[in-house]
């Protein structure tokens, strides 16, 4: 049996999306086993609702929230009774806490994973690792998206390891091609460290490295995984998205302009929908937290239900596919 914890506090639409979304996974999967972790109360009258197998749903009590408005180090040290804190806890000391999903603050979840649950031995710093749709039905992913502003060549090294893993396990991706994000495709284009990194990632054996990546090329189907410092993999990530937002707005405003525009939106209006579908991050898992010794995946702050059940099926897919056991054992090759 596999144990997720759920974070059922700290997202926009906590708990109740956190509890739905829990509950179909274990609907689904015959040996998952959820402890939700929140205000036990609220969480019992969520699940009155609902039909499980109670067998397979345990809470917790965890009065207290950690807001993003909170020092993430502060709020992970000191705010004993948080839903956040709990779960670190249990992860840390509970060998039977096998991964942990949260929508809650991302700051508190990195502080959390590195200062109370730990880094893999060899692992320099701990990475986020989200993926998006890309335009010939792949996914492709972004390590690091925010985890770490200041990298140097080994932390993006082992990055490109670790990311290189997550596609293999959670997606199926044989030989993942993986990309440097930088200002241009060419082997002697960037600054020192993106050139240093480039030779380094060149020479590593155990990944498929394809050269650099630039931005505007995120979505082209061309790569499976993109490699950068946090600050970067930030901006990429936040104004990809924000552009394909706006690209909807558009479109939905041309759509609705005039009698003949309308007509042809009812005519596309299937293909529309598919459109805003496979573009919407709800249908898709979170960002895995790489290099800590437990799995933890963090979802969006606005998660549906949906999106909650998808980084549970994530997590215990990782799990299973012993993504933890995998990163160790090839940082200890590069070691040996």
């Amino acid at each position: 049996m596999i144990n997720v914890l759920i974070d059922t506090l700290g997202g926009d639409k906590s708990p109740s999306v956190n509890v739905e979304g829990a509950v179909r996974a274990v609907n689904e999967i015959p040996d998952l086993r959820i402890v939700l972790v929140g205000r036990k109360q609220d969480n019992e009258k969520l699940l009155e609702n609902l039909s499980y197998d109670k067998e397979r749903v345990e809470l917790i009590d965890a009065p207290d929230e950690i807001s993003c408005n909170d020092k993430p180090t502060d709020a992970i040290r000191f705010k004993k009774d948080s839903s956040l804190y709990k779960c670190f806890d249990l992860l840390k000391n509970d060998e039977n806490a096998h991964a942990l999903v949260s929508t809650g603050s991302t700051g508190a979840i990195v502080a959390g994973a590195t200062l109370k649950l730990g880094r893999l031995r060899g692992i320099k710093r701990p990475a986020l690792c989200p993926v998006l749709p890309t335009m010939n039905g792949s996914l492709v992913g972004v390590c690091d998206s925010g985890a770490n502003v200041d990298c140097d060549a080994e932390y993006l090294h082992q990055f490109a390891l670790m990311g290189s893993l997550l596609m293999q396990k959670a997606y199926g991706v044989e030989s993942p091609k993986i990309a440097l994000l930088n200002v241009g495709v060419e082997e002697e284009k960037g600054d020192m460290l993106r050139k240093e990194v480039y030779g380094i990632l060149k020479e590593e054996k155990q990944i498929n490295f394809v050269g650099n990546m630039e931005s505007r090329d995120l979505l082209s189907g061309k790569y499976d995984l993109v490699v950068c410092d946090g600050f970067s993999g930030n901006v990429l990530l936040k104004s990809t998205e924000g552009a394909c937002l706006e690209m909807l707005k558009m479109l939905k405003k041309v759509l609705t302009k005039g009698l003949k525009n309308k007509l042809g939106a009812a005519l596309l209006k299937k293909d529309i929908y598919e459109l805003k579908d496979y573009m919407d991050y709800n249908n898709y898992s979170g960002a895995v937290m790489l290099g800590s010794k437990k799995v933890i995946v963090k979802s969006h702050g606005s998660s549906r239900a949906s999106a909650v059940y998808m980084s549970v099926k994530q997590a215990y897919t990782l799990v299973k596919n012993d993504l933890i056991g995998a990163i160790s054992k090839a940082v200890s090759a590069e070691e040996e």
